[in-house]
């Protein structure tokens, strides 16, 4: 059963869209849990989404791409 990688609601306080400014890991890679896997911006903050499980990541949003906070923007099996 694979796990969603998901944008966190609770970073930010306003509605803002962010950018997946880079992936750190390559489609397919093989993580544990808990490592630094994507990097993500808004309002000029860098933020950093951690692995939620170990496994395979399978990348949904590329790097550049806009999402809304609570966004599946990957998954790992």
């Amino acid at each position: 059963m694979a796990t969603d990688i998901v944008v966190p609601s609770d970073l930010w306080e306003e509605d803002e869209e962010t950018v997946i400014t880079g992936w750190l890991v390559d489609d397919g890679s093989t993580v544990d849990e808990g490592a630094l896997i994507a990097e993500i911006m808004t309002a000029k903050v860098q933020y950093e989404i951690l692995a939620p499980a170990a496994g395979t990541v399978r990348i949904k949003e590329e790097a550049d791409a806009v999402v809304p906070k609570g966004a599946v923007i990957g998954s790992i099996e």
